[in-house]
């Protein structure tokens, strides 16, 4: 096992949460990767992107939200080991040799994201999920020093749980399933910092009725009603929170300000090595990891106060727009509804926007729960729930609640525009006043958020 066997600390560490309490550390494996810089990048990246424009207090970060999973896990593989140990259980029961990766895993299980990851992967082709693996696997990182300390092919372990191809179902399911150990934080973490109270569900009694068995992780059938109630938590968080149309226009005028950096790179190269520097490497795509490492949501801030002052003025004005919360407005779109949305985009064109900039379509859809499909390429983990005579079934089967909304995407498609088309005396010129009107008319007949 290398040289951290059986080495726990001599006086357990804890952190303080309003999650959890207490976060208790015990081993130096542990600690020492909560300590490496890769870890640490995590505090300076918002685990919420945009929302808090739209929730101020959800400033939380990435990394806190990592040490609540770690968290989540440690208290289940106590559950497990106490109750359902393998030595009395058998094929069901709990292997505790396993602790190490798993909790290795629930702590690192984010530590791809990038800054602002979601904007910021679709404009520059980055996989937050690929980067985790190779932090984990690279030697050129500390995660990954760190994790070698266990055994050379400890770090690989990690990673092939977190890619879903380790040989024990307990543990990826602990990990990555639709009722896992990271699910159960970020609900209940997200909640507590956006103020909403959508997202609390009774986590003291799962963890009473969670279980392993031979093929992964089950509920106990007298902890179904908790399990609903999480579904229903997590179905409401993104409905209210995740998929907030001010959140989103916010991360439409990010994508839309990076998007425009990228552009003006190939013909001012000179001034985004002064004002972007950690950035040339993404606008050439021939970024390295340890280029991936110097950003954070901070970094990127920093670039965009500097663009406010750019002769361009897209890119000056959209930097403002970030910077100093002037969202976008929106309206409800359909597939139906796409030939108004061309016409809406060339009046903000006509009026004096550049519509590839100005306008968006944005679309977030949620899967609030699903069976297991094998024709699916991506299928999910179904919740299983085991009966008193130890059977298994699934639980839409037993719970009507459930069954409404399995199977059902929830969401919708949202035309973005800049609020000042709503009003023509906010636009200085003053200009085609008949074209604000004629926006007008097919926005009001929508709902505007």
């Amino acid at each position: 096992m290398g040289e951290y066997k059986d080495k726990w600390l001599e006086s357990e560490k804890v952190f303080r949460d309003p999650v959890h309490n207490y976060i208790h550390i015990q081993h130096q494996l542990i600690l020492d990767l909560i300590n490496s810089r890769e870890m640490q990048r995590l505090r300076r990246i918002k685990q919420l992107g945009t929302s808090s424009f739209t929730f101020h207090g959800a400033e939380h970060s990435r990394f806190s939200h990592s040490l609540g999973v770690y968290e989540n896990a440690r208290k289940i593989c106590d559950i497990f080991v106490r109750r359902y140990p393998v030595e009395k259980f058998g094929k069901d029961g709990w292997d505790d040799n396993e602790r190490l990766v798993a909790l290795s895993a629930a702590l690192l299980h984010d530590i791809g994201h990038g800054a602002y990851s979601h904007a910021f992967e679709k404009i520059f082709q980055t996989n937050h999920e690929l980067i985790t693996q190779q932090i984990i696997t690279s030697k050129e990182t500390q995660v990954n020093q760190i994790l070698r300390k266990m055994g050379e092919d400890f770090p690989e372990k990690v990673a092939n749980v977190i890619n879903k191809t380790y040989p024990n179902p307990q543990v990826v399911q602990l990990i990555s399933s639709q009722i896992d150990a990271d699910r159960m934080d970020y609900l209940l973490r997200d909640a507590y910092y956006t103020g909403t109270q959508y997202g609390f569900f009774d986590l003291t009694r799962i963890y009473r009725v969670i279980r392993p068995y031979e093929k992964g992780i089950a509920i106990q059938a007298s902890g179904m009603h908790a399990v609903e109630d999480y579904i229903v938590s997590r179905h409401q968080m993104y409905m209210q929170v995740y998929f907030h149309p001010v959140s989103r226009a916010m991360e439409v005028i990010l994508d839309h300000l990076l998007k425009r950096a990228k552009e003006l790179y190939q013909t001012r190269s000179d001034y985004f090595n002064y004002s972007a520097v950690h950035l040339l490497p993404f606008f050439t795509g021939e970024w390295t990891l340890s280029d991936y490492l110097k950003l954070d949501d901070g970094v990127l801030n920093t670039y965009f106060g500097l663009w406010l002052e750019d002769y361009d003025e897209i890119l000056s004005d959209l930097a403002n727009r970030f910077l100093n919360r002037i969202p976008f407005k929106s309206a409800i779109a359909s597939e139906n509804s796409l030939s108004s949305v061309a016409k809406m985009q060339d009046l903000v064109e006509k009026v004096g926007f550049n519509k590839d900039y100005y306008t968006a379509l944005n679309d977030s859809w949620d899967l609030s729960y699903d069976f297991y499909r094998p024709e699916k390429e991506k299928n999910r983990t179904q919740i299983e729930i085991m009966l008193e005579d130890g059977s298994l079934k699934e639980l839409s089967t037993l719970s009507p609640l459930v069954r409404s909304l399995t199977g059902e995407n929830f969401g919708d498609l949202r035309f973005y525009f800049p609020k000042e088309m709503l009003n023509p005396e906010n636009k200085q010129e003053g200009l085609f006043i008949k074209d604000y009107q004629a926006f007008a008319k097919y926005i009001y007949n929508k709902e505007i958020k």
